[in-house]
Formats: structure tokens, C-alpha cells, sequence
């Protein structure tokens, strides 16, 4: 597996709970907050979610993510509408100028990742994705404790 391919797999399957300072600076640069930023980082490029699995998926009060909805619905990146199915949700999706956004953000992203991954020798990138799999996973489930 080439280092590309490695640094997509973290970029997009491993969201570390710290800040990278690459993030922070693509959040900044599109006048973005953090929490936007990870919003708008959920979204495939044709999704169209409901509120609250957004605020499931970003563990977030439905009061503070219909906050951040909103600034980015002001900023053109998403469109909101009823859900047709249940007028009590909302549907967010992308909007034109969100999906380049977001095309964007996961092209830097992956390059993010790649530079992370130059100091680190190719012959431990897969060894470096199963233990941080392994990782996850075991933090998962102490999360899960009662």
C-alpha cells in the first residue's frame, strides 16, 4: 500500500480527539470554526442527513448544532429543508459551493497525513493502522462502561 492510500486511511477512518495544527489551519483559512469544520467533514459529498443524526454523529446538544447549521447555511455551505417525512427534522445537505468545499478540505486533509507520514519509515504504515485500529477500538469500548 502506497503512502497516499495510507494517509487517506488515517485521514478519514482515525479522527484523533487532539487538535492538529493542520486542522485548525484549515478551518481558519475558510473562516470556519472547529466545530464547523467537523460538521461539514461528515458530509459525503451527496449526503443528505437529518439534524440529528449529525448531532449523533458529532455528539452535540441539537440547541448547539442547529447554531453551528446555522453559520454554515449563512456562509452558503449548506442547505437546509424540511424533512418531508418528518416535518419535526430538518434535512441538511451540501450545497454546490460546500461539495467543492469539502472536495477541498479531504484533498488537504489526505495531504496532511501524507506530510505526517514522511517521518515515519513505509515498512510501518500498515503496522502503524492496525495498532491505531486496535486503539480505537479498545477506547471505544472502555467508553461503553458503565
Amino acid at each position: 500500500m502506497g503512502t497516499h492510500q495510507t494517509a487517506e486511511r488515517l485521514a478519514f477512518n482515525f479522527q484523533p480527539p487532539c487538535k492538529l495544527p493542520g486542522k485548525i489551519r484549515l478551518a481558519t483559512v475558510h473562516n470556519l470554526t472547529q466545530a464547523e469544520f467537523r460538521c461539514l467533514r461528515l458530509f459525503g459529498t451527496d449526503e443528505s442527513v437529518n439534524n440529528k443524526k449529525i448531532a449523533e454523529r458529532m455528539n452535540l446538544s441539537p440547541s448547539r448544532l442547529t447554531r453551528i447549521i446555522d453559520g454554515l447555511v449563512e456562509k452558503e455551505y449548506i442547505i437546509r429543508e424540511i424533512d418531508a417525512e418528518d416535518r419535526r427534522n430538518m434535512r441538511v445537505m451540501l450545497s454546490r459551493r460546500g461539495r467543492q468545499l469539502v472536495n477541498q478540505l479531504n484533498k488537504a486533509y489526505v495531504q496532511i497525513h501524507n506530510e505526517i507520514l514522511q517521518d515515519i519509515s513505509v515498512s510501518q504504515h500498515e503496522p502503524l493502522i492496525t495498532a491505531m485500529q486496535h486503539l480505537l477500538e479498545a477506547l471505544e469500548n472502555w467508553l461503553k462502561k458503565p
